[in-house]
Formats: C-alpha cells, structure tokens, sequence
C-alpha cells in the first residue's frame, strides 16, 4: 500500500492528467503511478462530470503514450509561445 500523497503531489498529477501532452509514462516516472492508478485517482478526486469530460477528451489521445506519440524526442513548442506568453523567465 501506498503511502498518502500531499495534497500539492495529488494535485499536480491531476494537472499533468489534465494536460494534454504529458503523457502517462511523465507521470509514472516522477510519482511511481502507473496510468490505471492515475486513473483511479483521477475518479476519486474529480467531479464524476468532470472525470467524464476528462476521460471522453484523452480516450485514445496518441499524445497522453509515449509509444503512440509522434514526438520521439523533446517536446512540442509553438514557434510563437514566447510571444504570446510575456512570461519574463521564458525570456532569458
């Protein structure tokens, strides 16, 4: 059995869940939960609306597996992300 997360370790696995480029095999690597566990924590922890929205958008989501993205290597980048973010440390 697990050890009980914190609070911020719980919710920053729903935002990686959440997000739709940090694929399953991120999240494994950095807290030790495999995708069936993030799910199961995912269903704890959101609203049954919000876990079906959620669940309906990543179905099948080449980006949310490593084996089933495009990107091999490094990540995605908008040629004008740092434009459009004005966010100083994405600046230096």
């Amino acid at each position: 059995m697990r050890p009980p997360l914190a609070p911020q370790d719980i919710d920053r696995i729903i935002e990686m869940a959440w997000e739709d480029r940090t694929p399953f095999e991120a999240i494994e690597l950095q807290f030790g939960f495999p995708e069936k566990e993030v799910i199961a924590l995912l269903r704890k922890h959101l609203k049954a609306r919000s876990f079906r929205l959620w669940r309906r958008r990543t179905n099948g989501r080449a980006t949310k597996h490593q084996a089933l993205s495009r990107l091999k290597r490094g990540r995605f980048k908008s040629t004008r992300q740092k434009a459009i973010a004005g966010n100083k440390v994405s600046k230096r």
